[in-house]
């Protein structure tokens, strides 16, 4: 692999002996280019004894504006570190007894592909984490994971398609004012300039 192909990298830890060892591995692989800072990497490789509120800080910070791509390196794994890697954005988690040269090698390039890479037992508890929000807290609220309602889904694919407001309440059965009003909280409440804004959203998250 050229080193014009080679994945840009960035490798931070807390740990200066951690972060060293790592660098030097990831400087000998043609695949890996070692980067300085984070806005020059496709991937940030973050390298921590657990996930704490420091870590997560860090790694929100690393990705500002989503870029880069993010990678965890941590000793320990329960499942709230697990969610909370999650929500941090992490796309790539590895035990640091499993992060061999290749292993490290082998997760930044799925990570720095689109791809997510986590470990078989890992994945599954985080699955189970997920359907019992589902089920405990989200659902009960009548909401998804998308953060929408069925209502607020159903009023942005209507207007996705070309629909007025008053061609949307006959639709749904609503008053305009009802339809109005859904719109309004939804823009509101994710910080959204306008209908169209709300339906690009929509669109590029893959909630409609």
């Amino acid at each position: 692999m050229s080193s014009s192909t080679a994945v840009p990298t960035y490798v931070r830890a807390r740990d200066p002996i951690s972060q060293a060892g790592v660098v030097g591995q990831l400087r000998m692989r043609p695949e890996i280019r070692v980067v300085e800072t984070a806005p020059q990497a496709a991937v940030a490789v973050m390298i921590a004894d657990t996930v704490d509120e420091t870590t997560t800080r860090d790694l929100r910070a690393m990705r500002k504006d989503g870029q880069p791509r993010l990678m965890l390196v941590a000793t320990a794994v329960d499942d709230a570190a697990l969610v909370a890697a999650a929500e941090a954005g992490v796309a790539g988690l590895l035990r640091r007894c499993d992060a061999s040269a290749d292993m490290l090698v082998k997760t930044i390039l799925k990570v720095a592909s689109g791809e997510g890479e986590v470990p078989a037992d890992l994945l599954g508890r985080l699955l189970e984490q997920v359907g019992r929000l589902q089920r405990q807290v989200l659902a009960p609220r009548g909401l998804t994971f998308s953060g929408l309602t069925p209502r607020e889904t159903q009023v942005l694919r209507l207007v996705a398609d070309g629909f007025d407001t008053g061609e949307i309440a006959l639709r749904m059965c609503y008053s305009e004012r009802t339809v109005k009003n859904v719109l309004h909280d939804l823009t509101t409440r994710l910080q959204l300039r306008n209908r169209t804004h709300a339906v690009a959203y929509a669109v590029r998250e893959g909630l409609i």
